[in-house]
């Protein structure tokens, strides 16, 4: 992955997942380490959008193998909760929201993904609609870090604070903003998210 070798990383996949490995694991253990590598170079300015660009269709490549697989074991699993997902209004960023959203729907959610720039109001009118249990937010960049305290003050305002379970997550995102602004819960990686929703559904 660090390599940006597209061919080399697909079929590595494709090799594990002979041996009868676990799909999400390869996905935790195998492509995001090299992904959250690639995205420090990037912070740093070691490499620039076009390898950033590179390593995400990477990524979407080997997803394509490994998705399937991932679906089949979460076939079988009961359904328990619903989960409104987005990237926060003014942040593109999609890869770390698709694993998040992922993994809760092979965990047993019912998982609306409402995409990336996702405007407050968006997120509240889906969790409506859908009577969504849980808002998970997603910011990549501090500067869109905001994003996620107006989706809360949004809530606020149109009393609607304790009908849903909002949690945040994302590259720039730090337990203390968390609470800070007053959110339900704070996930670290894609697994502890789902641990988190999990907790206030289960």
């Amino acid at each position: 992955m660090l390599e940006l070798e597209q061919e080399a990383v697909v079929a590595g996949a494709e090799k594990i997942l002979e041996t009868g490995a676990d799909p999400l694991e390869v996905v935790e253990k195998g492509l995001l380490p090299g992904l959250n590598k690639i995205g420090e170079q990037f912070e740093n300015e070691e490499i620039f959008l076009p390898e950033l660009m590179k390593s995400a269709q990477i990524f979407q490549e080997a997803m394509k193998l490994l998705q399937p697989k991932i679906q089949e074991k979460g076939l079988a699993v009961k359904k328990r909760g619903t989960v409104v997902i987005g990237t926060v209004k003014g942040d593109m960023h999609y890869i770390g929201k698709n694993i998040v959203k992922l993994l809760m729907e092979t965990s047993g959610f019912s998982v609306h993904d409402l995409g990336v720039d996702v405007d407050p109001f968006a997120f509240i009118l889906k969790a409506e609609e859908v009577n969504a249990d849980v808002i998970a937010l997603s910011a990549l960049l501090t500067t869109t870090l905001v994003g996620q305290k107006d989706v809360i003050e949004v809530l606020e305002g149109q009393g609607k604070r304790g009908k849903f379970k909002v949690i945040v997550g994302g590259g720039a995102v730090t337990k203390d903003w968390a609470d800070q602004m007053g959110a339900d819960g704070y996930a670290e990686n894609a697994y502890g998210a789902v641990d988190l929703a999990r907790s206030f559904v289960y």
